[in-house]
């Protein structure tokens, strides 16, 4: 085998490698991906604050709705020491 055979197999190879990475970026698109996941991360971050606010306030009304619950759950036991805060230690 000649060195110019050598050349122009190792440059075929190196032209094959060069056409299926170039398809294959064409086909997964990384570069596409990287960017739709930081433009995520992005809007995630800045819509933590608000995402916590609603997470608060959802928290909130159902603590709310939990105690009108213990309160009538209280008022409507015939037994005296379920009446008003005893109830928390009762539980």
């Amino acid at each position: 085998m000649s060195l110019q055979d050598t050349l122009e197999t190792n440059i075929k190879r190196i032209v094959d490698f060069l056409i299926y990475s170039k398809n294959f970026i064409i086909r997964k698109s990384p570069l596409k991906a990287l960017m739709n996941s930081i433009v995520e991360g992005l809007k995630d971050f800045l819509t933590m604050k608000k995402k916590l606010k609603m997470a608060q306030y959802r928290l909130n009304y159902h603590r709310h709705q939990f105690q009108k619950m213990e309160q009538l759950i209280a008022e409507n036991n015939q037994h005296s020491f379920l009446k008003g805060n005893h109830l928390n230690e009762t539980r």
